[in-house]
């Protein structure tokens, strides 16, 4: 099987540039997780502390109905 030079120059270039696009699709993938793993946490942050449970009345002195 004989492969031209050229053939072959372009089969290399070609998989260098596939490689080069995989390479940047994960980056931007990775830098997305990262930023929703910001959010999250930010919104996770943002929760108010526990609420305390009703001093009075039959709901709420058990159980915090609120959450």
């Amino acid at each position: 099987m004989d492969v031209s030079p050229a053939a072959l120059v372009h089969a290399v270039a070609e998989m260098k540039r596939d490689q080069t696009t995989s390479e940047v699709q994960m980056q931007v993938l990775k830098k997305a997780q990262d930023i929703q793993t910001s959010s999250a946490m930010a919104m996770l942050n943002a929760l108010p502390a526990s609420l305390p449970l009703a001093s009075e009345g039959s709901l709420g002195t058990q159980v915090n109905a609120l959450v």
